[in-house]
């Protein structure tokens, strides 16, 4: 690891954070408990689209235009609604399927072929025409949506808790989703994705909101197409209620994005746990995925009481164990059952590719080769590591813990070592060689080393929630408390089932110098737990390529990114 290493890595803020839209507590001004469970054909949700409010205030950004937060939402009532959405590798297409429950027995129905291309969402579900005060149309456009967006009760004796997973993936390796509104729920259609501004100037407008016939059709929704008035403030900073807004408008467009630091996110630590997230977009774009917006009623969201919950089952409903960093250093011989349960530690091709100047912490006159990494756990046990510092010691003994399927802890082993990172933006316990980086020749027999070899793990991305025992509700995907503070005496890092942990490889140090590299034919390599001190299931996994083509001149290079399979994600 170098002075140089800066990575970037998604933060997800607490629930509180993210309670930037409001809870639909009622439904278009009905009385709590109206509208009880319509009639409709057992195991078939009835959707129906409705806006929170008559009138929205929104404002407008000198760089990145406005948000349009119109309070619309999709309301479910009779069933759940969910889907299961797969793709067995990379050479094959997304399969999606609804999944019909109705207290007795479940079904299942495939969607058409080709609707679902990846794992955001229903694509183009959501109709917007915006109409200025004199009555011409400005916008007209079709957005994504996700099920498991913001989303609450509409009735009291709706479920208390949703069982589903808390956020569509953007990650193009993603291989398999769960999306899910709980019956009795309304999920809202506006998702916090900052790069979905539109420039519209301040004034008055008015939105009328409807889903696209091919859903109307195939979910069998009426034609419901709610109006918002719209009022587009101009933000000024220095104006009545700047701080509010300020702060919003720092998060929208400060240097922070997504995946662990660089422009931001993970390892920004200064970071104002009341607004919501920062999610910056470097030279690649987005790196991963942004995540939903929580009301303060889902602040004590916990283990939801849903069909198909129980012991041994493994639909993301499971009870993970109390995953609390042990009070001192394990005793005794290291060792673990033969037949424990054990992660499956998989690297990910890289994607996010391009050349950049090192950023912020460029080196004049020097070409780098940027990319997005992640190592997911395909389970059917989480990666459990603690870390035990000596008085007075600089690095903390790691040790990797067993659990039962119930949950008992029943071995450990050695497990490297934590070191404390003091940089600004860090400012945490990193676990050293969980993964590392090699760019090679064409022949795959010279290689350039990154500098990036020690990690704080954190559950970034969902790569596939339909693995057995995936958690879809992990805890630790904010790293503000996710690897401990510099007085800790002991520190647990968690890599749970079904999950992955995106870095961004941007600085000096992280990404691969090509200064002196000639043009041609490299690969970037990714490896998973490339000392071998984690104990897996399986270690033939741990390695990904990505082909990549250098070319142009010093100072000015290029790269080309082939697709890898289906995946075209340069």
């Amino acid at each position: 690891m170098t002075s140089q290493e800066h990575r970037s890595r998604l933060r997800r803020p607490g629930l509180a954070a993210l309670a930037t839209l409001a809870v639909v507590a009622t439904v278009a001004g009905a009385a709590p408990g109206a509208g009880a469970a319509p009639a409709a054909k057992a195991g078939t949700p009835k959707l129906k689209l409705i806006a929170a409010s008559k009138s929205v205030t929104t404002y407008r950004y000198p760089e990145g235009g406005t948000i349009l937060e119109l309070g619309t939402y999709v309301t479910v009532d009779g069933a759940p609604l969910e889907f299961k959405v797969t793709r067995k590798s990379y050479k094959d297409p997304i399969v999606a399927q609804q999944i019909l429950r109705d207290g007795k027995k479940t079904t299942t129905r495939t969607l058409p072929k080709g609707l679902i291309t990846d794992h955001g969402g229903l694509p183009g579900f959501l109709e917007v025409s915006l109409k200025n005060a004199a009555g011409q149309q400005v916008l007209k456009t079709a957005s994504d949506f996700c099920p498991n967006n913001a989303s609450g009760r509409i009735r009291p004796d709706a479920p208390s808790t949703s069982h589903y997973p808390q956020s569509c993936s953007r990650n193009p390796w993603t291989l398999g989703s769960v999306w899910g509104v709980e019956k009795g729920w309304a999920v809202n259609t506006t998702q916090y994705r900052y790069d979905d501004g539109v420039d519209i100037p301040a004034g008055e407008y008015t939105a009328e909101v409807g889903v696209a016939k091919k859903y109307r059709d195939l979910f069998g929704m009426s034609n419901d197409r709610p109006t918002v008035k719209v009022k587009v403030v101009q933000y000024d900073e220095g104006g009545e209620g700047g701080v509010g807004v300020g702060a919003k408008s720092s998060a929208h467009h400060a240097a922070g994005h997504g995946g662990h630091d660089g422009h931001g996110g993970h390892d920004a630590a200064a970071v104002d746990p009341t607004q919501p997230p920062l999610h910056g977009f470097g030279p690649r774009g987005e790196d991963v995925p942004m995540p939903p917006a929580f009301p303060h009623a889902l602040e004590d969201r916990g283990l939801a009481k849903h069909l198909g919950d129980g012991p041994g089952h493994t639909d993301g409903s499971r009870i993970a164990p109390a995953l609390k960093p042990a009070a001192k250093r394990p005793t005794g011989k290291a060792g673990a059952p033969a037949d424990v349960p054990k992660p499956d530690l998989r690297s990910l091709p890289a994607w996010g590719i391009a050349i950049t100047d090192g950023e912020d912490g460029d080196v004049a006159g020097k070409d780098y080769l940027a990319f997005s990494a992640n190592v997911w756990n395909a389970g059917p046990a989480p990666l459990v590591v603690d870390g035990f510092r000596k008085p007075g010691a600089d690095l903390m003994d790691s040790y990797q813990y067993f659990y039962d399927t119930k949950g008992k802890q029943v071995g450990y082993s050695p497990a490297g070592t934590m070191e404390w990172d003091p940089r600004e933006g860090h400012e945490h316990w990193h676990f050293t060689d969980f993964a590392s980086y090699r760019l090679l020749s064409a022949d795959q027999t010279k290689e350039v080393r990154s500098g990036k070899e020690a990690f704080c793990l954190a559950n970034t991305d969902a790569i596939d929630y339909t693995v057995k025992g995936a958690n879809w509700h992990p805890e630790n995907t904010d790293l503000g408390s996710a690897c401990g503070s510099q007085e800790a005496i002991s520190v647990r890092e968690v890599l749970d089932v079904g999950s992955g942990d995106t870095y961004t490889q941007e600085r000096p140090g992280q990404s691969f110098d090509i200064t002196d590299l000639p043009n041609g034919t490299y690969y970037i390599k990714v490896i998973a737990n490339p000392e071998n001190r984690l104990k897996e299931s399986d270690t033939k996994n741990n390695v990904a390529l990505r082909k990549v083509v250098l070319g142009g001149k010093p100072g000015a290079r290029t790269v080309q990114v082939p697709p890898h399979h289906l995946i075209d994600a340069p």
